[in-house]
């Protein structure tokens, strides 16, 4: 492991573990390893095994590439309209994570009045929940309607056809959460 490696390794270590409220030997114990161990790869200097890092993801409850990934800073505001925005069908989706969070996405959908937007289905297993936070929404579902209220909420088959529609006079707000089914790319999209 190089220096950078093993430096990424031991700060995400202590961020996680100190985040955690953990002290190094409360962290070795759930481990299975050596608190001298836990202090080692902390330290940045060590190289472990893939079966000591696994022990590791595992009590942390992390994956592995959390493990390694080069650390971020603590907060980061990201400006309105830094994010990426799209237009489908005179809707306009936000997107509302600016970082790839793995099997999920969280869009944030504008429908004008008497607009529809068709989504796009995804892999079979995959899960969406559709919000709407203003106006009226209704969402067509393998044949089946849904008309939502603000605070009404959907979940729905994400493999299926779908769209979004906008019946009302004035624009209509909602939010989508996909939970993509397991080995779905991220971007594959509402």
């Amino acid at each position: 492991m190089d220096a950078g490696l093993g430096g990424r390794l031991g700060q995400n270590l202590k961020q996680l573990r100190e985040a955690r409220g953990a002290t190094q030997a409360q962290m070795a114990k759930l481990a299975g390893l050596p608190r001298a161990t836990w202090a080692n790869l902390e330290s940045g200097a060590s190289n472990p095994t893939l079966a000591v890092m696994d022990r590791v993801a595992t009590a942390l409850q992390v994956t592995l590439e959390e493990l390694v990934a080069t650390p971020r800073a603590s907060a980061q505001r990201f400006p309105k309209g830094t994010l990426p925005v799209r237009q489908r069908g005179g809707a306009t989706i936000y997107k509302l994570l600016p970082d790839a969070v793995a099997g999920m996405e969280i869009d944030r959908i504008e429908l004008p009045p008497r607009v529809r937007m068709t989504g796009v289905p995804h892999t079979p297993g995959t899960r969406e929940y559709l919000t709407c936070e203003t106006g009226t929404m209704v969402l067509i579902a393998a044949g089946e309607q849904f008309e939502l209220s603000p605070g009404d909420v959907v979940a729905f088959r994400g493999d299926q056809r779908h769209s979004y529609t906008n019946p009302g006079t004035r624009g209509a707000v909602g939010y989508s959460v996909v939970a993509l089914a397991r080995g779905t790319p991220i971007g594959e999209r509402v």
